[in-house]
């Protein structure tokens, strides 16, 4: 990991940059511009808050909030991935043409999204305020959620980023596969609903139902989140992101040829 922060430091005024240009290229051109960063947001909780308590008829308390503080995180996630996996082919000009850490590119992605995700922190907060729910000192606890769920992204994308270059058809199965994980975490639901099911252990080795289970502890349920779940998912996350980033460089070699 040496050789990445070497790289990181080298070569922060480009990460900088690239990281102005994911928020501000993703609207430019709109008359908001990065106002979109909590606007869209705040549009999609605003949907989901309309239309699934309709719809699922839950019985929990506050249920609008509960669904955006899952539904909030998730689409950090999924924009990260998605974006990140393509990212690569995406700046195939640059690539051929300027030498460059090309980690920098996904890395970009992912540090504009946690950028993005804190500004739609915002929207959950305004919904724990006007819900009556309020804020505790567990809120202390929020940046290791966040941090466990920035690494955990770094690892994935550092893998599928650079697959994405050779095998072209990776980017449409790792969105099949997100879709099929979104109904295995509990973003619509309680994870407690499946706590005696046998599709318990499906959620249990995901982590980002644990990462989710962490949000909803500090922020919904104002309790103390499952640090150890938490801390186990991050030292996972951790060395996730230390193989895929060996395999990130091994694959690079040929990046130019390939994209």
């Amino acid at each position: 990991m040496k050789e990445l922060l070497t790289n990181l430091y080298n070569y922060r005024q480009l990460l900088k940059s690239n990281v102005k240009k994911e928020i501000r290229g993703k609207y430019k051109g709109s008359f908001l511009g990065v106002l979109w960063s909590f606007v869209n947001p705040l549009l999609t909780a605003l949907v989901y808050a309309i239309v699934f308590p309709i719809i699922l008829r839950s019985a929990e308390p506050n249920y609008v909030t509960f669904i955006v503080i899952g539904i909030l995180p998730w689409t950090y996630f999924t924009t990260v991935i998605m974006q990140g996996t393509t990212t690569i082919l995406m700046n195939a000009a640059i690539i051929k043409k300027v030498y460059f850490p090309r980690e920098i590119l996904p890395i970009s992605i992912n540090v504009s999204g946690v950028i993005n995700f804190l500004i739609s922190c915002l929207i959950i907060f305004i919904f724990l305020i006007f819900s009556g729910i309020g804020f505790s000192w567990y809120l202390g606890f929020l940046p290791l959620v966040i941090i466990t769920q920035f690494v955990l992204q770094q690892g994935i994308i550092f893998i599928t980023s650079a697959i994405n270059v050779y095998v072209r058809d990776a980017e449409y199965i790792i969105s099949f596969i997100i879709n099929m994980l979104f109904y295995a975490t509990p973003i619509l639901y309680s994870a407690s609903m499946f706590e005696h099911s046998a599709l318990n252990w499906i959620i249990k080795l995901n982590p980002m139902a644990t990462i989710m289970n962490c949000y909803r502890d500090i922020l919904f349920y104002q309790s103390m989140p499952a640090l150890l779940e938490l801390i186990i998912v991050l030292l996972v996350s951790c060395v996730l992101c230390y193989i895929g980033f060996k395999i990130f460089k091994k694959l690079e070699r040929n990046f130019a040829e390939e994209v």
